[in-house]
């Protein structure tokens, strides 16, 4: 088998001459105080993607990990996300998110989730706010379509749509660009084959976020992970992140620590087999790190799996 350099892979969008970086730094749940020095140490040891998003509220620490790292803006892609409640004010939204940033252009930019939140009424519904009345995700697309050939974006995308509300996005009238991507949560205990398969089938490329399954991951412990590992004297870890870039999807490892940034990067010169990889897609437990249960109404049907 020939041993690919996964740090280097990335894969082609639906937009011509666009490639996303097949590894990128996740900075959920990365605080203020610590993701600048995280996003800095990962592109100093070859990181050249970064996701981050308006709603982690850490944009601006972001983009001076960014420049301290000295890597030019270029050669990095560049990844945020439009907040729920700006969904009516979609433009300002990237406008602001590119001012945080301290950037003039964003490689990609997603609908965070589908549930277009009014601003005005965020702390309504135990503070799930509420949605809308005149405005769904269908409009916000409408409007992010608008920000294509500004020189803002090189691509826009989507995340945290199920099989139902992609449906109906793509069908609508008003949808003229399909988007690239969809980030989903993904790894081995919700590995969404059939989600990722419709993606696909319409030229999305799938993204995954939590791909180790969260900081006490269950699958740190898992037999069939723990096995591979051993076998391969690799980490757990390194072994969730080879199994979805292998699975064909960009991957999103979050930490704080070099140490460990450093490691999820050392993917190179080794392989998992394909009896390996069914191995692992055969792990019987299900578990989802963020669900739906926050926001005012559900986006997952059971259409995510």
């Amino acid at each position: 088998m020939a041993l690919t350099k996964k740090t280097a892979k990335s894969y082609p969008l639906n937009v011509p001459g666009l490639s996303i970086p097949a590894i990128g730094l996740g900075t959920w749940q990365s605080s203020p105080g610590e993701v600048g020095k995280a996003v800095e140490a990962a592109l100093r040891n070859g990181y050249r993607h970064i996701d981050t998003a308006f709603g982690y509220r850490n944009e601006k620490e972001v983009g001076e990990g960014i420049r301290a790292s000295g890597v030019p803006r270029e050669e990095i892609w560049l990844t945020t996300k439009l907040d729920n409640p700006w969904h009516k004010r979609v433009k300002e939204g990237l406008d602001k998110s590119l001012e945080n940033l301290g950037v003039e252009y964003v490689d990609l930019f997603l609908v965070h989730w589908p549930a277009s939140i009014d601003p005005d009424n965020e702390g309504a519904n135990d503070g799930k706010g509420e949605v809308y009345g005149d405005w769904d995700y269908i409009d916000t697309w409408r409007e992010m379509q608008k920000l294509v050939g500004t020189g803002k974006v090189r691509a826009i995308g989507v995340s945290n749509f199920g099989i139902k509300n992609l449906e109906r996005l793509l069908s609508h009238e008003s949808c003229k660009i399909v988007p690239a991507v969809n980030q989903i949560e993904l790894h081995p205990g919700n590995p969404s084959p059939k989600l990722v398969a419709y993606n696909t089938s319409k030229g999305i490329h799938s993204s995954g976020y939590s791909p180790l399954g969260s900081s006490d991951s269950p699958l740190y412990t898992n037999d069939t992970i723990k096995s591979i590992a051993e076998s391969k004297e690799r980490t757990p870890q390194q072994v969730l992140l080879a199994w979805g870039v292998q699975k064909g999807w960009s991957v999103l490892p979050k930490s704080v620590t070099e140490s460990r940034i450093k490691a999820n990067f050392d993917l190179d010169g080794w392989e998992l087999t394909e009896e390996e990889v069914k191995k692992i897609d055969a792990i019987p437990d299900r578990f989802k790190v963020c669900g739906d249960d926050w926001l005012p109404i559900k986006v997952f049907f059971g259409d995510d799996e």
